[in-house]
């Protein structure tokens, strides 16, 4: 019997990947680099942290991290640092921790992918699952990413529809075969789908962008009052799948609204001039506005890790969770580095949960 563990369970590891792709770490990724180390020493104050990276990188970061015991540097080669989207997606059988292969296609593959080359990416899952001695669950003839799913850990998951629903992902599968192979692959019996993400959010807005569960029957959601903002309507959309539906166990979902940066957060003219792209790669434009979001925090055994951007609700942000998390620490970290690279806190962390 399989369960997908939440990520508020007991973890084992996280798993962080070096940044250091040029189209998508502004200055080879030395703005990133500060908060990934940052992040990675937080990290492993709780749990074992894994660090993989390659080539000519790869004495660098075990230097920088050779003084920190729970810090493990892994020889790995990837297209970019995805950790959520590329690694394994972990599941309980029968007390054994095992890892879900997924095909990745760089978030739409030729309909709308954000790269062209993504072969090591896509080989990622299976090469850590090797490297770390964990079995596979082969589910590589489908197409997910790990930030386009999240669980309350009792049964129910979380998605969106503009991303499993999108013609880059499953095309020749219906809304319910989508669901079933969920169901049957991560152990849950009911799948909750949001209409939307946050506009703008470039992976087709992933639901690790919009909502997560921080307990069963309760979830964090971002939200604007701003009704002349587009986002307005899609939350209010969101907000009417939550008054209706009930949860695997049959309980009525708590939403605790966590309100979006109250500055937009723009690409500018020094980010700009930071990327380096590859044919086909899709860029960036001065003015251009990024999925930044709050409800994007990320949980260790100690803390919780909140993305904040220089804004008057990064403070509101922390505060809402600290009260939902009371037995954990409220650890902030500038994100305004990871942003400009396309993704937020959670999007580069994956978590390995702890076994029986």
């Amino acid at each position: 019997m399989r369960r997908m563990p939440a990520e508020y369970e007991a973890h084992d590891g996280t798993i962080l990947i070096w940044p250091v792709r040029p189209g998508s770490w502004t200055y080879g990724g030395k703005e990133a680099q500060a908060t990934f180390t940052e992040l990675a020493r937080v990290i492993a104050q709780s749990e074992t942290l894994y660090m993989c990276a390659y080539g000519d990188h790869l004495e660098n970061v075990r230097e920088t991290f050779k003084d920190d015991p729970n810090i493990k540097v892994l020889d790995i080669e990837t297209n970019d640092s995805w950790a959520r989207d590329i690694g394994p997606t972990y599941v309980d059988e029968d007390g054994v921790i095992k890892g879900t292969n997924w095909k990745f296609n760089a978030w739409g593959g030729d309909y709308d992918g954000l790269y062209l080359n993504y072969e090591e990416d896509d080989a990622f899952a299976n090469k850590f699952c090797e490297v770390t001695g964990y079995d596979t669950v082969d589910e590589h003839d489908f197409v997910l990413e790990g930030g386009s799913i999240h669980t309350d850990g009792d049964g129910t998951l979380i998605v969106t529809e503009t991303c499993l629903l999108s013609q880059g992902r499953n095309p020749h599968m219906t809304r319910e075969q989508i669901e079933e192979r969920l169901k049957r692959t991560l152990g849950v019996e009911k799948i909750i789908w949001l209409p939307y993400g946050i506009n703008g959010d470039e992976t087709n807005e992933h639901v690790d962008n919009i909502c997560c569960f921080v307990k069963p029957g309760e979830v964090v959601m971002s939200w604007t009052d701003d009704v002349n903002d587009i986002q307005h309507e899609m939350c209010e959309a969101n907000m009417r799948v939550f008054e209706q539906v009930r949860d695997a166990k049959g309980r009525k979902i708590k939403v605790h609204k966590m309100p979006l940066p109250a500055v937009p957060v723009v690409i500018t003219e020094h980010d700009a001039a930071g990327y380096v792209y590859e044919e086909g790669e899709d860029t960036r434009e001065v003015g251009e506005k990024l999925a930044a979001s709050y409800a994007n925090f990320y949980i260790t055994n100690k803390h919780v890790i909140v993305p904040q951007f220089g804004d008057p609700n990064d403070k509101v942000a922390c505060d809402i969770l600290a009260k939902l998390f009371p037995d954990r620490e409220v650890y902030p970290i500038m994100a305004r580095s990871i942003i400009v690279g396309g993704g937020n806190i959670h999007c580069i962390t994956q978590q390995i949960p702890k076994g029986v």
